[in-house]
């Protein structure tokens, strides 16, 4: 996905001067071309990223489009009341690109929980003004960065960094506030978020094989949520479930939960983390295999309430 998003972004480099990257020493080679070709439109602030979001709003005050990128959990919580105060409430032109999303941080995940970002959705989900985009794929990613750059506002954007692999065709057409269904099916739905796609799809035609008949929902924007495209999702379902690499309370479960409340309807089973911390130390698919979050133990657990 890191491939997928400087890829994106040096376009948009090329295409509109007022594009600035914001860096906090990734240091791939990527980088350091975008520096060689637009030395005077690429910052690297270290590791301040406080500074570096108000820095961001203060380039935005001034007419230019500013991209900040760097680890999820240290620009979703370190930097949390500089996004709620300087670009939020301001209203700011800021793109904010967390990447790592959940336990998602490739070899990075061997540094455990200071490093995940697992309750990021529930805390900025509640800011005002701000769009909240998860990337599932590569491709999905592309779209995403160029539907940032077209918005006017404050957005931020769950990347992964663990070699994701692609489900969307080149034909895919994202859209902000749309749900993407992958699979369709009658009598069940999973609704899922994210790079932990790459698990549940697995699990989900692994069940349908069985006979389930499931539907296989990607929720790409968490805000501004599609709220029609959930309901009519879950009409007539015996069953819908949430998966996600993240706490349960305040992200996909949370959200999906408050739509369908008074709604009636087909029970809820939420997956995920609930109320704890991811276990474990390894890569991105050890962690999640020690958390239950690997495409076998989502199969099991849906399988269970099956």
């Amino acid at each position: 996905m890191q491939m997928a998003y400087i890829t994106a972004l040096y376009g948009l480099m090329k295409e509109d001067l007022r594009v600035c990257s914001l860096l906090s020493d990734s240091g791939t080679d990527y980088d350091m071309m975008m520096a060689r070709d637009f030395p005077d439109r690429c910052f690297n602030f270290g590791i301040s990223e406080q500074h570096k979001v108000g820095a961001a709003s203060g380039m935005a005050a001034r007419g230019k489009v500013p991209f900040v990128y760097t680890t999820g959990a240290f620009l979703a919580y370190r930097a949390y009341e500089f996004i709620r105060d300087d670009i939020c409430f301001q209203k700011r032109n800021v793109k904010l690109m967390g990447m790592g999303m959940g336990m998602g941080l490739g070899c990075w995940s061997t540094l455990g929980c200071s490093h995940h970002s697992t309750e990021d959705i529930a805390a900025l989900r509640a800011l005002p003004n701000l769009t909240l985009l998860c990337a599932s794929t590569p491709r999905q990613l592309t779209h995403m960065v160029r539907a940032a750059y077209e918005q006017d506002g404050p957005v931020y954007l769950r990347l992964g960094m663990s070699g994701e692999p692609e489900f969307y065709d080149e034909g895919y057409q994202f859209q902000i506030g749309r749900n993407d269904t992958l699979l369709e099916g009658t009598d069940f739905t999973v609704f899922t978020t994210g790079t932990i796609l790459a698990e549940v799809h697995p699990a989900v035609l692994k069940l349908r094989e069985e006979g389930y008949s499931i539907k296989l929902v990607d929720v790409s924007t968490i805000k501004p949520l599609d709220t029609a495209g959930i309901l009519e999702a879950a009409a007539g379902k015996k069953q819908v479930f949430t998966v996600e690499g993240h706490a349960v309370a305040g992200g996909l479960g949370g959200a999906v939960a408050e739509v369908l409340a008074g709604h009636g309807g087909a029970p809820l089973r939420r997956i995920g983390l609930e109320d704890r911390f991811a276990e474990g130390y390894g890569k991105t698919r050890q962690v999640r295999r020690a958390n239950g979050l690997d495409a076998e133990g989502i199969y099991r657990q849906i399988k269970q309430s099956l």
